[in-house]
């Protein structure tokens, strides 16, 4: 149960940021670095460091404005499945569940994490830079949880998760009385 609570963290982590958590997990493992991540093992870490800190100061900056917020998001809706699965398998290395499932649940939770934060952009026609700053901090702070304390971070992915979902509740409420307006417009 502890390693599905990690993986709940880690996933939601790579579902608002990608090179951020992708770069911690990998000096938290000190020397070996990323060699234990399935596909990042196969590439040199010093290319594999560079690539992953350049795109986290690129996420980290280019989030405060709004373009960057676009060029990001349309990047991360794309990738943060596959972060999510890497996340998920990193921090699952010691468990009995099959890996297929452990990245299916990381890369699945990214995913619905990574489309909540695109519904809102569009919604609200950029994210407040408030909102932008409490997602990365949110995003250390799973990737740490993880790790050290995968209860809080579980329990912090789950209370996110539940946040999503009334969200998109509220998306569709707000887009059904849309539709009535318009169709009461045609009548009139």
């Amino acid at each position: 149960m502890i390693e599905i609570l990690a993986i709940l963290s880690a996933g939601a982590a790579a579902g608002m940021r990608i090179g951020v958590p992708l770069l911690i997990i990998g000096i938290l493992q000190g020397d070996q670095l990323w060699s234990q991540m399935p596909v990042l093992s196969r590439i040199s870490p010093h290319v594999l460091l560079g690539l992953l800190t350049s795109w986290s100061l690129f996420e980290l900056f280019a989030s405060k404005k709004l373009i960057g917020q676009r060029i990001v998001q349309q990047i991360h809706l794309f990738l943060s499945p596959f972060a999510g699965a890497l996340m998920g398998l990193s921090v699952a290395s010691a468990t009995q569940t099959p890996s297929w499932l452990v990245a299916l649940i990381g890369g699945l939770l990214a995913f619905v994490f990574q489309l909540v934060l695109v519904g809102w952009f569009y919604r609200l026609r950029g994210l407040p830079i408030w909102a932008v700053f409490i997602q990365d901090i949110l995003c250390i702070i799973l990737v740490f949880f993880a790790i050290d304390a995968p209860r809080q971070g579980g329990l912090i992915a789950l209370i996110l998760l539940w946040l999503a979902i009334v969200s998109a509740k509220y998306w569709y409420d707000w887009r059904k009385g849309d539709r009535k307006r318009q169709e009461a417009g045609r009548r009139v």
